[in-house]
C-alpha cells in the first residue's frame, strides 16, 4: 500500500515541485503543514476533554477515582507503546532537538498519531504532564514527513520540521507569535531571515484553523489588573522566585528521571508509578492533569479552588493556603516524573506553565498576608512566564506566549522583568535548558554557534577514508613494498590476524630501506609500526573528534570500531573542506 502511495501520488508531486524553486514549494508547503498541525492540536485537545467527561458521568465526584484512573491511563499508554508503535516517543522536544542535530531532520512517520493518542489517554485519564510536548513533537513529524515525501533538501526539511513545531504551538495555544518563537529559541537555531516566512506561513494557518474549530477562547483568561509600578521590586523577587524553582525543576525531573529508569521492568516501573501517583492526587487534586481548571479562580482573583482534598482539616488559618499550594509546586514535579516513567506520554511544557501560575499565586498570596497588595492574578499569569524563562531558557518565547494566551499585554513591562530575573538566575546555575541537557552531555546539540552548530551537523561515518591499504604486522618488507606499489595513499594500516588496529606505517619511514631488496625479507612490518597517538570512533561528535587533532597536532588519525576493529583514517584536510561546503549551505538565505 505505501508503496502504491509513493509511485502514484508522491512521485507526481515530487516532480512538480521540482520544477519551481524550493523557496516557493516551502511556502506551499508550510500552510500544508499549518493547516495540518491545527488539526492535530484541536484533535488533540477535543480528545483530552472527551476522554474526561466521559470518565466523569462514570465515575462522578467520587475521590477514590484520582487513585485509579490516571494508573489506567498510563498502562494504556504503556500498551500501544510497547505492543503496537514499538518505539520510544516519550520527551518530545528533545526528540526533536535529537533529530534535527542527529537524524537528517527524519523523523518516524508514526509520531504523526502515536504521541497524539497516546497522550490523550495519559492526560484523559488524569496523568499529571502538558498535551504541548507531544503536540510539538507530532507537528514537527508531520512536517519532517511532508519535506521527505516532496523529496526536499535537508534544509527545506528541517525548516517544514520547524514549521510543524511553530504550527503545533500556535495551535494549542491560539498564538501565532509564540509558536514562531518558540521554534526560533529552542529548535531552529542560525535560522536566516528568508526561514521566517514559511515560519509564520505554518502559525497563522494553525492558529485560523484553531480559531474555526474551537473559538477564540484564550487558553488563560484573566482579570488584569493594570501596571503599578509600586509592584516593580515585586516582579524583581518572583524573578528570582521563579529562577531557583526551575533549577529545582530541572535538577530534580532528571534526577528522578534517572534513578526511575533503573527499573527494567516495566510493569513494575508502572505499578510504583501508578500508586504514587494515584496518592499525591488524591492528597493534591491540583495535582489531576495538567491542572489547568484549577488555574481559572487564580487568574481572576476568586477564591483557591482545593478539589477534595482530605487535607481540608488543615485549611483554617490564613498561612494554610500559600502551604498547601507550595507543597504542589514541589510536588508537581514528582507527579510529572511518575506519570512519564510509568508509560504515561506527556511533556513538561503544560507542567511548567502549571508551576509557574502557582509560584506567582504562593508569592502573591505569602505578600499580601504581610499587607503588600499585590494583584494576585498579574502574579499568576507573570509567574508562567518567568518558569518558562527559567526551565525551557527561552524567555521571549515565555514574554509573549503569556502575552498571547492571556491578552494581558498591559503586563508586558512585568513579563520582561520576571523572565530576565528568572533567565539570569538560572543561568548562573545551568547552562542548558531541561530539553538540551543531555543532549549537550552527548555533544550533539545545535547551538546559536555557527561554528558548533556546524560542526555538530557533521558526521564522522561521512567523513572517512578507506581507500588505504591495510598490511599485517608479521609481513615482511618486500610484502609492504608490494602494497605501496599498489596504493595511492602514503600511510598504511597495520592490522593482526584478526583485523584489529595495532598501528600505521607511512611512506616516509621506510623511504631509506625500500629498495634495499637484501632487506625485503629480514625486517618485517613491525619493526617500522608507529601507534596512533588517538583513536576515533565512528559515532563520536564532531567537536571531539577535533579536540583530539588539535591534541595531538596529527594530520591522520584512525577510525575504529568495537575490540578496536579498522574502519578507515579521518584527515584533517578532508574535514576542513568538509566544513567549509557545510558552512556555506547552513549559512545561505
Amino acid at each position: 500500500m505505501g508503496a502504491t502511495t509513493n509511485k502514484f501520488f508522491w512521485g507526481p508531486v515530487r516532480a512538480l515541485l521540482h520544477r519551481i524553486p524550493e523557496r516557493s514549494a516551502l511556502l506551499a508547503l508550510s500552510v500544508i503543514t499549518g493547516i495540518l498541525c491545527g488539526l492535530a492540536a484541536v484533535c488533540l485537545k477535543l480528545s483530552i476533554h472527551w476522554i474526561q467527561e466521559k470518565l466523569a458521568d462514570v465515575t462522578g465526584p467520587h475521590p477514590w477515582a484520582m487513585l485509579v484512573l490516571p494508573g489506567v491511563g498510563m498502562l494504556l499508554s504503556l500498551l500501544i507503546v510497547r505492543y503496537l508503535v514499538k518505539d520510544n516517543i516519550g520527551h518530545g522536544v528533545t526528540k526533536v532537538l535529537q533529530a534535527v542535530s542527529k537524524n537528517e531532520s527524519k523523523i518516524k512517520s508514526h509520531n504523526c498519531w502515536s504521541s497524539l493518542v497516546t497522550s490523550a489517554l495519559t492526560i484523559g485519564f488524569g496523568g499529571s504532564v502538558g498535551a504541548e510536548a507531544p503536540i510539538v513533537y507530532t507537528g514537527a513529524a508531520i512536517g519532517s514527513n511532508l519535506g521527505r515525501y516532496c523529496g526536499m533538501s535537508y534544509r527545506g526539511m528541517t525548516l517544514l520540521l520547524g514549521c510543524g513545531a511553530a504550527g503545533a504551538v500556535a495551535g494549542i495555544f491560539n498564538a501565532p507569535l509564540a509558536g514562531v518563537l518558540f521554534t526560533l529559541e529552542i529548535l531552529l537555531f542560525n535560522l536566516s531571515m528568508s526561514g521566517i516566512l514559511p515560519l509564520l506561513l505554518s502559525s497563522v494557518s494553525a492558529t485560523l484553523i484553531s480559531y474555526l474549530c474551537l473559538g477564540r477562547e484564550s487558553v488563560f483568561a484573566a482579570t488584569v489588573a493594570p501596571f503599578d509600578m509600586h509592584n516593580v521590586p515585586f516582579y524583581l523577587v518572583l524573578g528570582a522566585f521563579c529562577g531557583l524553582i526551575s533549577l529545582y525543576f530541572i535538577r530534580t525531573t532528571l534526577s528522578m528521571e534517572d534513578r526511575l529508569g533503573r527499573l527494567k521492568n516495566p510493569y513494575l516501573k508502572w505499578a510504583m508509578s501508578a500508586v504514587l501517583l494515584g496518592v499525591l492526587i488524591f492528597l493534591f487534586p491540583p495535582l489531576h492533569g495538567e491542572g489547568y481548571n484549577f488555574l481559572g479562580p487564580l487568574l481572576n482573583g476568586q477564591e483557591a479552588e482545593l478539589g477534595n482534598t482530605p487535607l481540608h482539616f488543615l485549611m483554617k488559618q490564613s498561612w494554610s493556603i500559600p502551604l498547601f499550594f507550595l507543597l504542589v509546586l514541589l510536588l508537581k514535579v514528582f507527579s510529572m516524573t511518575f506519570t512519564n516513567a510509568g508509560g504515561g506520554v506527556g511533556g513538561t511544557f503544560g507542567p511548567t506553565l502549571f508551576m509557574g501560575a502557582i509560584a506567582g499565586f504562593t508569592l502573591a498570596t505569602s505578600l499580601n498576608l504581610v499587607h503588600a497588595d499585590v494583584p494576585v492574578s498579574n502574579f499568576v499569569l507573570v509567574g508562567m512566564a518567568g518558569l518558562m524563562a527559567g526551565v525551557m531558557q527561552a524567555p521571549l518565547t515565555a514574554i509573549f506566549l503569556i502575552a498571547e494566551i492571556s491578552g494581558g499585554y498591559t503586563l508586558l513591562v512585568p513579563l520582561i522583568i520576571t523572565s530576565a530575573i528568572s533567565y539570569g538566575v538560572i543561568r548562573l546555575f545551568e547552562k542548558y535548558s531541561i530539553y538540551t541537557k543531555r543532549i549537550a552531555a552527548s555533544g550533539e546539540l545545535l547551538t546559536h554557534d555557527s561554528d558548533q552548530a556546524v560542526l555538530t551537523l557533521m558526521k564522522t561515518q561521512g567523513l572517512l577514508e578507506t581507500d588505504f591499504r591495510p598490511v599485517r604486522i608479521d609481513a615482511t618488507l618486500g610484502e609492504l613494498v608490494e602494497a605501496v606499489a599498489r596504493s595511492e595513499r602514503n600511510i598504511f594500516p597495520v592490522l593482526d590476524s584478526r583485523d584489529r588496529f595495532q598501528g600505521y606505517v607511512s611512506l616516509d619511514d621506510i623511504r631509506q630501506d625500500m629498495f634495499r631488496t637484501e632487506l625485503y625479507t629480514q625486517r618485517h612490518v613491525y619493526n617500522y609500526m608507529k601507534t596512533a597517538p588517538e583513536y576515533i570512533h565512528p559515532d563520536e561528535p564532531m567537536d571531539s573528534v577535533m579536540r583530539k587533532f588539535e591534541k595531538t597536532g596529527a594530520w591522520n588519525l584512525p577510525v575504529v570500531g568495537e575490540n578496536r576493529s579498522y574502519c578507515g583514517f579521518l584527515s584533517k584536510s578532508k574535514i576542513f573542506n568538509a566544513y567549509r561546503q557545510e558552512l556555506q549551505s547552513f549559512s545561505q538565505d
